[in-house]
């Protein structure tokens, strides 16, 4: 059974971090995953919205897949539904972001083992903002 990482692992993620894709960042204000990219924002660090829908979210322009990032990203952040969450993780095998983090509420061991097979650091039902007010 999965377990996420210590929280000084974490700890040592969120200091260490610079460049984060948020898959399923909403360009509406009043979304969780639009409040969580401003904080973190606010907090150093560089965004990169993965939204098909959206052309800019927050300053930043929008691309629509993880096929279509070519900056080099420390996390993935994911906002969506735990199903898709294997696909995404198949996905971030071709990127070296060695950290794939799932939102609260998002979970799935398939998704989990895909990633810790491929050596990525896995993090499930946890909110990265939380998480960084509490360990950083």
């Amino acid at each position: 059974m999965f377990s996420n990482p210590s929280d000084e692992t974490i700890a040592k993620i969120l200091t260490h971090a610079r460049t984060i894709a948020i898959v399923g960042l909403s360009d509406d204000p009043t979304r969780a995953s639009y409040q969580v990219a401003k904080y973190l924002q606010t907090n150093g660090y560089q965004i990169i919205p993965v939204n098909p829908h959206a052309d800019e979210i927050l300053g930043e322009t929008a691309i629509p897949s993880l096929q279509d990032v070519d900056d080099a990203v420390d996390i993935i952040n994911v906002f969506r539904r735990s199903e898709a969450l294997p696909e995404i993780i198949e996905a971030s095998l071709a990127l070296s972001a060695p950290v794939i983090w799932a939102q609260l509420g998002i979970y799935n061991e398939e998704a989990a083992a895909i990633g810790l097979q491929h050596g990525k650091t896995i993090i499930m039902d946890r909110c990265i903002k939380i998480e960084h007010a509490r360990l950083v």
